[in-house]
């Protein structure tokens, strides 16, 4: 999957900016605060969900600009756009061949997966976050996640805000929607299950001598068939209106990651063994969806090279270049991407100005 060219309006930093784009690497350097994050960000939002910072749309839109933003970008002979308009700051509107379409179908067309330093802290901190980390990778490989996951959550806002009315609702506004979480909490758990279970396969045949090697798991959300949910929503029900919410479920799970040749839980590694778990995980599962949808996912690998060794740098870009594809990344020196392949398109970002090398 590769991006021809890429254009920003209002965004963050970038009043207005086009970029020409290649198969193979993007590679962006220069100072911090220069905005080298700002254009893997808006990559990230030609998928679905928040992007790779989560930020507010608000947010996104320059600061000195009238307060909306768009992204755009060519994808073979299919244009892709999302943003938000004066009108509706907070409303992101997406459109695919200029028709209007809902965000999530964004994944039809892209998968897109990133590694930010941020994520350093994904093992450390709470579960929504490794949450959000394994439906990102859900959906890279089945598009029809996102919108599961948006239905189920829907559903779930609607029963929590029943359970905390103190007028009980009446009994089969409740069941339907006991119906609809079961069914797509259903879905979510089991997609998730199916994820897990192949990227311990594809991790399982791996050769890695670069990083390290993780096992993955689920835990704590009742993954359970759509007629187990409904029985356990039913029976639980007295629990969640004390509550005021839904107590049990696919939204309490997490994903639990042990370094396999050490037996240990990542949250007790090395800062350093917890980024090759991830790594890892991260290049595993560009290999499923190449293989699965035939074509290889858009990595956006924000400031990796400097967090590595020269010979593990060396390395992953070999491996990287491998296996084909567009990898976007950034860096602070332009000499961290010394041994990218010679075709790389190489940029130096200035205070909001990109410059081609």
């Amino acid at each position: 999957m590769t991006l021809s060219q890429l254009t920003l309006h209002n965004f963050r930093n970038y009043r207005e900016l086009r970029l020409e784009a290649a198969p193979g690497f993007m590679v962006f350097s220069g100072a911090n605060g220069a905005g080298k994050t700002n254009i893997l960000e808006a990559v990230s939002l030609l998928a679905p969900g928040r992007g790779l910072r989560r930020a507010p749309l608000r947010d996104i839109a320059h600061q000195n600009g009238p307060g909306d933003f768009a992204v755009a970008a060519q994808h073979d002979d299919v244009h892709l756009g999302s943003g938000t308009s004066i009108e509706a700051p907070e409303r992101r509107k997406t459109r695919i061949n200029e028709a209007s379409v809902p965000t999530n179908d964004l994944a039809e067309w892209l998968s897109i997966l990133w590694l930010t330093p941020a994520m350093d802290r994904l093992f450390t901190e709470g579960a929504s976050g490794r949450r959000n980390f394994l439906d990102r990778l859900v959906t890279a490989l089945e598009p029809a996640h996102a919108r599961n996951c948006a239905r189920y959550e829907a559903a779930r806002r609607e029963r929590n805000r029943l359970l905390a009315d103190s007028h009980p609702a009446d009994q089969s506004w409740i069941d339907g929607l006991d119906t609809q979480l079961a069914q797509f909490g259903g879905f979510v758990a089991e997609a998730r299950e199916r994820m897990v279970s192949a990227l311990n396969q594809r991790l399982q045949q791996s050769e890695s001598t670069i990083f390290a090697t993780p096992a993955m798991e689920l835990a704590d959300g009742d993954m359970r068939s759509e007629q187990q949910l409904l029985q356990m929503l039913q029976q639980n029900r007295g629990v969640d209106r004390a509550a005021g919410r839904t107590t049990r479920g696919p939204h309490r799970a997490d994903l639990k990651v042990l370094h396999a040749a050490k037996q240990q839980p990542a949250e007790k590694c090395s800062t350093g063994e917890q980024k090759a778990l991830l790594f890892s995980i991260i290049l595993a599962h560009a290999d499923l969806v190449a293989e699965r949808r035939d074509k290889r996912p858009i990595l956006l690998l924000d400031e990796v090279a400097a967090h590595l060794d020269p010979q593990r740098r060396a390395a992953l870009f070999d491996k990287l270049a491998e296996r084909g594809g567009q990898v976007w990344l950034t860096g602070t020196e332009p000499e961290l991407f010394g041994d990218v392949p010679d075709d790389a398109l190489h940029f130096e970002v200035s205070d909001g100005t990109v410059t081609r090398r």
